[in-house]
């Protein structure tokens, strides 16, 4: 075999691998990144006044016993990550609008917010003869900001904690190459507060 082969093939086996793995798996993985433990709670929870909440629909908290419930149900997957999809991206500039943007949280929200948009560009089949009806009526209430939802009062960081929990429901398996861990590692940061205010 003539020199220079060799590394030639393990360049383009590299390449096809990389090529296999789904777009939206890469977005799962920065997300992953960026979800952090340690961020979550640096971001969400130190540089946040004790007990502040922001205000969501009530089918904006959606948390692991909701998924488990709807997959007992046998809804499909995509309408599951739809819903996951839908309620996050919502969820993330009503965090970000209570904030300055020189809040030192803003960034970091933000950065959510466009790998959010990211995914949301994967997923064209989100839509109504795509998703189980049941589904489909949690996404619409979501997205159109129904009047006749109920409000409820929720810290930021358990906001984001239930996105994360609910994402590796969703993704651990079809991902696994990206190897998502389950239990994140626990540290306690210094408190740092920051303004908080009617920022974009």
């Amino acid at each position: 075999m003539q020199r220079g082969y060799v590394p030639f093939l393990y360049s383009v086996a590299v390449l096809g691998l990389a090529a296999a793995v789904p777009e939206e798996c890469t977005i799962i993985e920065a997300l992953q990144n960026k979800l952090t433990y340690q961020q979550r709670l640096q971001y969400m929870k130190h540089y946040f006044p004790i007990n502040y909440t922001v205000n969501v629909q009530f089918e904006e908290v959606l948390r692991p016993s909701n998924i488990t419930r709807l997959r007992e149900q046998d809804v499909s997957e995509l309408s599951l990550r739809c819903l996951w999809l839908s309620v996050n991206s919502q969820v993330l500039p009503k965090i970000r609008a209570v904030l300055l943007e020189k809040h030192p949280s803003w960034e970091y929200i933000q950065d959510l917010c466009v790998l959010f948009e990211q995914l949301d560009e994967e997923y064209e089949d989100c839509n109504q003869g795509k998703m189980d009806t049941t589904v489909w009526d949690v996404v619409e209430q979501v997205l159109t900001g129904d009047a006749g939802s109920s409000r409820k009062p929720v810290r930021p960081k358990a906001l984001l904690d239930n996105c994360v929990k609910v994402m590796r429901m969703l993704y651990n398996e079809s991902c696994a190459s990206r190897s998502l861990p389950g239990q994140p590692e626990r540290r306690q940061l210094p408190a740092h507060g920051g303004a908080i205010g009617g920022g974009n």
